[in-house]
Parts: structure tokens; C-alpha cells; sequence
């Protein structure tokens, strides 16, 4: 049985030491990726409300991205916010739950720059939230239980953030036991009609964690039995679960997206792509299109929890797998110029997304819990024709994860509308060398 002081012992012993080569080359892929991502989500409405509300808190000691300064918790609410916003994140992919490890890196760094922590500390981390949240998804999945994800992410930003502010074992402990009891999300955010919190949500759980961090830190004490506790996390949130923590292993089992779409529609969105260039298909001569998939792509964005064929927004676009494929075979592409409200609202986009028809087989439910991310699509023609591709994971995916190479040319694509080759070139570096560097060195570049 996983307890409250165990989770915390975890945070307190693991150092950079105990991390691998290959775990510390892949943290630094995922912080190229993430920070990558954020800039692109500069200028999007959203996202600057959130600046609009944290700006009106006034200045602090961090860093906002794009400019400014907030408090650690002000600061990581909107550095997160453009992380998450755009859909573009990584994901953890567990039978049960599919959280954004990459949810925890803004608050990590907020955290870092806040205590002038070196590139190692920041490391460890970001290694130990990736460990937490990964174990929580795999063995303590809440998504059934009427929980969002992020209620993980709360838990697992709170042992990074405790990490690097320097927290002993059992002020670590009241950290996570005050995240843990006093912020938990309901489900609501991604089922029936979607609202813009659902690319927010993350974000307010990592400032959250920050918060519970800071108060530990300075002398609040919190629940220190927090999951195995009368009427604790356990019992009402996730069930009896226990996890094997390892020195940040389970980043090796994230995804990194190709596609800005929601995570279970990578394997898909490629393959309509493949099969529309592959047969020069005409979407006006299309009558049908028909994906098999897997059990939680159904349910989350196929019409499992609520119709996905009412599309006005990009909350609800990037969660309809509907849009996405029939907006996919007509564009060949998958980017946030297919998110622009115009594009939504075109005709041959809407016409085409009510075609589409989602199933779940079950043996590809089976294939993805072990391990796969496949997808079965069928193109129906007007004259009878029809075109068929198979998936069994996409560009991306652990098994076929994304290269140095590809993770640069995918920051160098967000990035270029804001910074020239130089900058891009000294953060590419500075991420690359992060265990020889500060983490001011990133902070500084992200102005």
C-alpha cells in the first residue's frame, strides 16, 4: 500500500545521480518540446486572459514567458497555460488514464529560477513529477471515477516544486497533503460541450501545486496521510492503488505529439493524412469516413462522453475526432491553422465531419493496453471505392519516439514566428547542455 511518507521519501532521496543518460536526454527533449510549444501559444485569447489576470496581480520574482514577472504561483499559472493550451503536449498513455507529464515543466522552472537552482536540480525535478504522475495514471487511474487528470497533476507538480524549493521529508509531506485534499478536478471539464477551461485546467492545478509547496515550505502543515488517511485520496478519489517508483524511468513511456490534436487521435490524424495523399483522395467525392478504435479514444473523443459532431471552437475541435479527420483529409495537415475559427466554420469542413463514424473494436482496445496506438480507417467514395489504412502507432509514440532532430525542427516551426535563428539556436543549446547550465540561462531566452 502506497502511503503519503513513502511519496515523500521519494521526493527527498532521489538525486540527479540516480538518473540514467538516456532519462536525462529524453527530460531534455521534453523541456525543448514544451518550451517550444508555449511560445507558439503566444497571441492565442485564452491563454493571454490568463496573462490579463495574472498581470493584474502584480509583478514578482519570476519569470512570465514573453515577458513580465509574477509570483511562483502567478508565474507558473500562465507558463503552464501556454504549455498546455494549444493541445500540443506530450501524453503518458496508460489503460486507464492519459495524463500530460509535460504539465509539470513550467512549475519546475518557476520553481528552479525562483531558487536559483542549477540545470541538475531542475532535472531531478522534472524526473521525479514524470515518475509520479506516470505511476498515478498507471495504477491509480480516476478518469471512471468522475476525476480529471489533472487531479494527478496537482500531486505530481507538488513533488517537483517541493524538490526544488528545497523542502525536507515531511515538509514534502504537507505539501502533497495539502494539494491532494484541496484540489481535486471534476471530469466535467472534457465531457458534453467543452469550454476553454479544458486547455486551462492543467495550469491551475500546477499553480495550485506551487502554492502547497510554498506554504509547506514555510510552516503550514498539511494532511500527512493523504491517500491512506479515513476518507482520505484513497478512499474517495482513486481506489486502493500502489506504485514502483523508479528514478524517472517512465519517461521513456511518453508520447511526444506530431499533430496539434488531442492525444488518441495521433495514430488516426496520420493516417487519413498517409491515405489522402496515398490515393490523391477528392473530399467532395467522399461519402463516408469510418474509424475503428480503441476504448478511450471512443469515449473521450469519439461520443462517449457527449457529441462530438457540434464544433464552433477549438476546445471542441481539438476533442472531436469527427473534425479532426475530416478537416485532416481535406487540409493534409494537421497544425493550429486548422484550429482558426474561419476554418471551424467552412463548409466542406462541417458537411465532411458528419460522415465521419467512430467505433470501438475491442481488440484494438486490447492492442493499446499493450501498448500500441492503433487505428483501422475506412474512406467510402461516392462510386463504392474505398480506401483503408492501418495504424499501429504514429511519429511520436514510444515506440517510434521522436529524434534530437525532429523535437528541433518541431520547436524550430512554433518558435519562428517569435524568435530568429540566433535565439532559437542559443536555446536549442542551452536546453541540449541543461545539466552544465543554471536555469536562469533557459529563463533569460524566453523573453
Amino acid at each position: 500500500m502506497t502511503t503519503t511518507a513513502e511519496l515523500a521519501e521519494f521526493v527527498a532521496e532521489t538525486t540527479y545521480d540516480d538518473l540514467s543518460e538516456n532519462t536525462v536526454d529524453e527530460l531534455e527533449k521534453r523541456v525543448l518540446d514544451s518550451v517550444g510549444i508555449a511560445v507558439g501559444a503566444m497571441g492565442e485569447k485564452p491563454a493571454e486572459a490568463v496573462r490579463d489576470t495574472v498581470e493584474e496581480m502584480g509583478d514578482g520574482d519570476c519569470t512570465l514567458w514573453g515577458g513580465g514577472s509574477a509570483s511562483p504561483p502567478d508565474a507558473t499559472m500562465l507558463n503552464t497555460a501556454y504549455v498546455r493550451y494549444l493541445d500540443y503536449m506530450d501524453s503518458f498513455l496508460a489503460p486507464g488514464e492519459t495524463p500530460h507529464p509535460s504539465d509539470n515543466i513550467a512549475a519546475a522552472i518557476v520553481c528552479g529560477e525562483y531558487e536559483d537552482g542549477t540545470g541538475k536540480d531542475l532535472l531531478t525535478a522534472i524526473a521525479i513529477a514524470y515518475e509520479v504522475q506516470a505511476e498515478l495514471a498507471w495504477n491509480a487511474p480516476v478518469r471512471d471515477r468522475g476525476w480529471d487528470h489533472v487531479t494527478h497533476t496537482v500531486i505530481s507538480a507538488t513533488a517537483g516544486a517541493s524538490k526544488l524549493l528545497g523542502l525536507d521529508r515531511e515538509e514534502t509531506r504537507s505539501a502533497i497533503g495539502i494539494a491532494g485534499t484541496a484540489h481535486n478536478a471534476l471530469r466535467v471539464t472534457r465531457t458534453e460541450g467543452i469550454s476553454e477551461w479544458k486547455g486551462l485546467a492543467s495550469a491551475n492545478a500546477a499553480r495550485n501545486a506551487v502554492y502547497s509547496a510554498m506554504l509547506a515550505k514555510n510552516g503550514v502543515e498539511g494532511p500527512k496521510n493523504l491517500f491512506e488517511g479515513q476518507k482520505g485520496w484513497k478512499q474517495i478519489v482513486s481506489g486502493e492503488f500502489d506504485v514502483d517508483l523508479s528514478p524517472g524511468e517512465r519517461v521513456h513511456d511518453v508520447m511526444t505529439k506530431r499533430y496539434v490534436a488531442e492525444t488518441y487521435a495521433q495514430s488516426a490524424v496520420e493516417g487519413i493524412i498517409e491515405l489522402a495523399e496515398r490515393e490523391d483522395i477528392d473530399p467532395d467525392r467522399v461519402d463516408s469516413i469510418h474509424l475503428d478504435t480503441f476504448a478511450g479514444a471512443k469515449l473521450i473523443i469519439g461520443g462517449g462522453e457527449g457529441s462530438r459532431y457540434e464544433v464552433e471552437t477549438k476546445a471542441q475541435a481539438d476533442h472531436s475526432l469527427p473534425y479532426m479527420l475530416a478537416v485532416s483529409l481535406l487540409d493534409r495537415e494537421m497544425t493550429n491553422a486548422q484550429y482558426d475559427p474561419d476554418r471551424i466554420r467552412q463548409d466542406d469542413v462541417q458537411r465532411l465531419l458528419r460522415t465521419v463514424e467512430v467505433e470501438e473494436d475491442e481488440e484494438l482496445t486490447d492492442r493499446f493496453e499493450a501498448g500500441e496506438m492503433p487505428a483501422t480507417i475506412d474512406v467510402v467514395m461516392d462510386d463504392g471505392t474505398t480506401y483503408h489504412v492501418e495504424k499501429d502507432h504514429f511519429a511520436g509514440h514510444p515506440n517510434n519516439s521522436m529524434s534530437w532532430e525532429q523535437v528541433e525542427s518541431k520547436f524550430e516551426r512554433m518558435t519562428d514566428r517569435r524568435y530568429d535563428d540566433g535565439r532559437q539556436e542559443d536555446i536549442i543549446e542551452a536546453v541540449r547542455g541543461l545539466e552544465n547550465r543554471d536555469v536562469t540561462d533557459i529563463v533569460r531566452l524566453l523573453d
